[in-house]
């Protein structure tokens, strides 16, 4: 186990890029958007695609207290109505509606990465183990899915409060369930600036690297590969 861990007691987990990786390559675009889009999708520059995505979390930011599936469901189908409208991909409301429940209900979306349940089996026994994660309510059968669920104390997704990282809330949220002082807790994020929302929180970071974009110059701990943690 690495030294930064032995003095802790919790340790709290993202998810996305962190614990697993869509199948498709990126979160949004799954592999049932890009089937019925894909071919008008390659017409399309970077910054089209670029603008059109940026349109989307805007939605998606605005309307992002969400409770159950069925409203998550509803929430991707209007985000990818949004896209189709701003690249002219022209998707049907059957297919929008095809697309949505996919993204929502398919866990072949997510590939976890090599060791991860080992890594949390091994790390439950010496620390309590939470998610701080923006997501949607699905999350709770995807982590099922990857394998992480049996090894975890408390969540905190962003869904379920309303707003996204590094917005304190989220790890207010966190400590507050954990019940342990954030000076006795480690958050481990692909995002640099969640991280800065964490220790400013007194919460110690450290970036996981898996995702080759996250592979940043930093002050925080770094690692590559979640064996690193336990090795």
């Amino acid at each position: 186990m690495i030294d930064l861990l032995k003095d802790k007691k919790v340790i709290f987990f993202d998810v996305g890029y962190t614990l697993d990786a869509p199948a498709s390559g990126d979160w949004m675009f799954t592999r049932q958007f890009l089937e019925l889009a894909g071919d008008k999708l390659k017409k399309k520059s970077k910054e089209e695609i670029s603008k059109a995505f940026d349109a989307g979390l805007r939605y998606l930011a605005g309307n992002h207290l969400v409770t159950t599936v069925d409203a998550e469901i509803r929430q991707f189908y209007e985000y990818y109505s949004v896209i189709s409208v701003q690249l002219n991909l022209g998707l049907s409301e059957e297919e929008r509606d095809r697309i949505a429940r996919d993204r929502a209900c398919n866990m072949k979306n997510y590939i976890p990465y090599p060791g991860m349940a080992d890594v949390l089996s091994a790390l439950s026994k010496t620390h309590k183990l939470g998610i701080i994660s923006d997501t949607w309510p699905s999350i709770e059968q995807q982590l099922e899915y990857i394998g992480a669920a049996p090894y975890l104390s408390f969540t905190t997704f962003s869904c379920f409060v309303g707003t996204f990282k590094p917005d304190r809330r989220m790890y207010l949220d966190a400590l507050n369930k954990c019940g342990v002082p954030a000076r006795e807790t480690v958050f481990i994020d692909d995002s640099v600036r969640n991280l800065d929302g964490a220790a400013a929180m007194g919460i110690t970071p450290i970036l996981i690297a898996a995702n080759p974009a996250s592979d940043v110059e930093t002050s925080y701990l770094k690692i590559k590969d979640l064996r690193e943690l336990i090795r």
